[in-house]
């Protein structure tokens, strides 16, 4: 009789781009991913800008929730979208975007993704340091455990599908708890703002979007070995959206619990809150070491982008250069402009994923598209993308970099109203514009060419 071996327990990730791609990841496998990538320490902390982000026009606490549903869905659909070419082609983001702009030309969202990912990185060994050192004091410092948090982080990008199994069989389990053990211990104790409005809804999404889309950029890396785009889709949009929207509102109440100026003072002073709670170190300990899961995903997808570079060189020595690289920068530069670094990476990402969403699954580039090492360059597509980022800068209400929105100051005041939505202005009017150049240049929509 021949025995029948379960895959997902011999497939990784090969080590090169020329390697096959294994298909081991089911729904569950993709939903406790980006359940665990959802949950964030420092997520916590974001329901300040979640409550008033304009800083001076605090929303409702069901303002503040509605805007956390709505935010989460609209950004995780647009994950959830961009997954599914990695898991029909094979391949990951950024040699995806080989297809949409040529080979050379996904040089330069690769490199910006790389920048991103690096920062992304050290900023979630920042966090993890500073969550032990809430458990344990300063009897351990803060270097060290960056070095040990870094350590493990590279360790799981060598086994990367090994690392998503660990999660969906073990530490999801744990995080659930956690989470309900400090939701029954807050809502006893924490009185929420009350008082505010609607009126700072728009820019309240537009932060939820930012928080969701940041993924955009590394969702194909994982979505390629998933077994169906169903698969895929489904584990983002629902294990993500979950999980943001307890994160959030879990936030609420421990912002409440720490002081909303404390917190503005030190995004740390909210892990206070944690600590306190009955069995609190346990559970909090659980959320820390889970955030590896973060520096993970982010030195892995700072990998397989420099592969786009580089197809065969072996990932293990990028993600070790990596990993070291990362560690330096979180002990040697402040990694804490959270709020700014998201708006920036809203604004560039979400312009292009709309002209990949249409690009692909409008204009038929599902079936044309060549993402080989000599994929001719389309420049074309770069325009849409460049209106687009314009766009989101006009239409947002976030200030992000004071010098930066000075620029787009005096357009804003001109065009901008209080419905307008910076994510979805950008996604709009790139999206249109790749339509209208699709269209001009004879594509056939939704059929080859």
């Amino acid at each position: 009789m021949t025995r029948v071996v379960d895959e997902t327990h011999h497939s990784e990730v090969a080590l090169t781009l020329d390697g096959a791609t294994p298909k081991t990841l089911g729904v569950l496998d993709q939903g406790a991913l980006w359940a665990n990538l959802a949950v964030s320490l420092l997520g916590f902390s974001g329901a300040l800008l979640l409550l008033n982000p304009l800083g001076n026009a605090p929303l409702s606490l069901a303002a503040a929730l509605t805007a956390t549903v709505v935010g989460s869905l609209i950004g995780t659909a647009m994950v959830g979208l961009s997954a599914i070419p990695g898991t029909q082609t094979g391949k990951p983001a950024m040699v995806l975007l080989r297809g949409l702009f040529g080979a050379r030309l996904s040089y330069i969202p690769s490199v910006l993704n790389i920048v991103q990912m690096i920062g992304w990185g050290a900023f979630e060994l920042w966090v993890i340091s500073h969550g032990a050192m809430a458990i344990f004091g300063t009897a351990v410092p803060y270097a060290v455990w960056v070095i040990v948090a870094g350590v493990v982080t590279t360790a799981l990008t060598v086994w990367p599908l090994g690392a998503i199994r660990l999660l969906r069989r073990y530490v999801t389990i744990a995080v659930i708890i956690s989470l309900v053990w400090f939701a029954v211990d807050f809502l006893g104790k924490a009185q929420p703002q009350t008082g505010g409005d609607w009126s700072a809804f728009a820019p309240a999404v537009d932060y939820v979007i930012a928080l969701s889309v940041s993924w955009v950029p590394l969702a194909a890396d994982f979505a390629r070995h998933s077994r169906s785009s169903k698969a895929a889709f489904t584990g983002v949009v629902g294990g993500y959206t979950l999980a943001q929207v307890a994160c959030l509102g879990l936030g609420v109440y421990a912002v409440a619990l720490a002081g909303a100026a404390a917190v503005t003072a030190n995004p740390t002073a909210v892990f206070g809150p944690f600590v306190a709670a009955p069995v609190g170190a346990l559970f909090f300990g659980i959320l820390v070491l889970r955030e590896t899961d973060q520096s993970f995903a982010n030195v892995y997808s700072t990998t397989v982008s420099l592969q786009n570079l580089m197809p065969r060189v072996d990932r293990r020595v990028i993600s070790a250069v990596i990993g070291v690289l990362t560690i330096a920068i979180a002990l040697a530069v402040d990694v804490t402009s959270y709020g700014a670094f998201l708006g920036l990476i809203g604004a560039v990402f979400v312009p292009m994923f709309a002209v990949l969403a249409v690009d692909y699954f409008v204009l038929g580039g599902r079936n044309r598209w060549n993402t080989g090492e000599d994929a001719p360059a389309r420049w074309a597509m770069l325009l849409p993308w460049a209106l687009g980022f314009a766009a989101y800068w006009v239409t947002t209400s976030s200030v992000t970099v004071p010098a930066w929105d000075d620029i787009w100051k005096p357009l804003r005041e001109a065009v901008r109203q209080p419905w307008m939505n910076g994510a979805l202005g950008g996604a709009i009017v790139a999206a249109v514009v790749t339509l209208l150049i699709g269209l001009l240049s004879g594509a056939r929509i939704g059929s080859r060419r």
